[in-house]
């Protein structure tokens, strides 16, 4: 999976926005407000930072040794950096869905509802 791909996986979510908030080079996919996914443009091979439960991080690390890492420059503990040309994309995909769950599963129960009353 390219990061075009990615992307498009990302904005197609419900609730989600996309903005550089640190630089010019970290786009950032955000849902209602929250980071669930963070790429570093300028990083090759291609990168994405995602939100991950801890104990199916560990995991994930194992079975996908140098494909899957502690999320840099993020907590070691709740974030994985996944090297994209070396996952395959329906693993990706699973992630993304796995990161973007765990933010929304940690919102207000006013802003989940903001989301569910999203068209």
């Amino acid at each position: 999976m390219n990061i075009e791909e990615l992307r498009e996986f990302c904005i197609s979510k419900k609730g989600v926005t996309e903005e550089f908030p640190f630089d010019a080079d970290t786009l950032v996919f955000k849902v209602m407000g929250k980071m669930f996914a963070l790429v570093p443009l300028e990083r090759l091979p291609g990168q994405c930072n995602l939100k991950c439960d801890p104990e199916r991080s560990e995991e994930l690390r194992e079975t996908f040794d140098g494909a899957i890492m502690p999320g840099y420059h993020m907590s070691k503990k709740h974030w994985n950096t996944l090297f994209l040309e070396q996952l395959p994309p329906q693993l990706i995909k699973d992630l993304v869905d796995h990161s973007y769950d765990l933010v929304v599963s940690g919102l207000t129960k006013k802003l989940q509802q903001e989301l569910n009353d999203l068209d």
